[in-house]
């Protein structure tokens, strides 16, 4: 499995470090962030980065914006509620959007499902999600330079996409 993804700045994770006793009542916490922009099938990384280069020429640098914490309380995948902070971005969403026509979405995830966001932890209890989102946070604004394609077996970065994305 393949996913496609914006690295977040180092406000965001110094976010997500500062948050972090806040967050010891769930079950998992994540310790990377990243913000996931679409996921893949497998296949070849070769050809899929050849593939999303292809779908994203032109595509141009977006903006993006956290500002709140929120949470999905009953995911469609894995223990919930899963908190977050919530990502501002009608560029990204225009290059998932994007990718979606050409790669299809995964149900229920994706297309009309898909929240940008940067998971914080997953599998606590609903009150402790709430007391999260009570929490006010400095916004934090950014310019997403690259895309990356990750391999979720390997745990590596197989290939980038600068943006804005060249021909």
């Amino acid at each position: 499995m393949y996913s496609l993804n914006a690295p977040v700045p180092g406000e965001v994770k110094r976010l997500a470090a500062e948050l972090q006793p806040r967050l010891m009542a769930f079950e998992r916490i994540r310790e990377r962030h990243s913000l996931l922009v679409k996921r893949f099938e497998s296949e070849d990384h070769r050809r899929l980065s050849k593939r999303v280069h292809r779908a994203l020429a032109g595509a141009p640098a977006v903006e993006a914006r956290i500002t709140t914490i929120e949470s999905f309380d009953d995911p469609v995948r894995g223990p919930g509620p899963v908190v977050y902070l919530a990502v501002e971005s009608p560029g990204l969403v225009g290059i998932h959007d994007r990718l979606v026509e050409r790669f299809d979405a995964v149900p229920d995830l994706e297309g009309s499902g898909y929240v940008p966001h940067v998971t914080l932890a997953r599998g606590g209890s609903t009150e402790a999600a709430e007391a999260l989102r009570d929490v006010d946070i400095d916004p934090i604004e950014w310019v997403v330079p690259e895309l990356v394609v990750y391999d979720a077996v390997h745990r590596e970065r197989v290939s980038r996409v600068s943006l804005p994305a060249s021909d």
